[in-house]
């Protein structure tokens, strides 16, 4: 008994690793190009210096969803670069937002 538990701990151990090591950034092409955006109306800033994170089509494995907007804490010296599709032979991708 003490063997079988052994080995399962190990196997869960090995396991765990395997997925942590995964790449993070695995990239999904997709063969359709996007929709066009949504326009929000995102009225004032809760607090002086926020920045709008516009919103962006998000594919969900089948098709485009939109996913909304939303206002963001400043990072002082830095400005925010929006997220956006780049297309290439292989399709398009997704390139998230940062601050830059």
């Amino acid at each position: 008994m003490k063997l079988i538990s052994s080995v399962l701990a190990s196997l869960a151990i090995i396991l765990g690793l395997a997925v942590n090591t995964a790449p993070a950034s695995a990239q999904v092409y997709i063969r359709v190009g996007p929709p066009a955006p949504v326009v929000e109306r995102y009225g004032r800033p809760p607090h002086r210096g926020y920045v709008w994170v516009a919103g962006h089509q998000q594919w969900n494995g089948r098709r485009y969803v939109w996913v909304a907007g939303s206002w963001t804490a400043p990072r002082p010296g830095r400005a925010w670069v929006a997220g956006h599709y780049r297309h290439d032979p292989r399709g398009y991708v997704w390139v998230a937002g940062y601050w830059h």
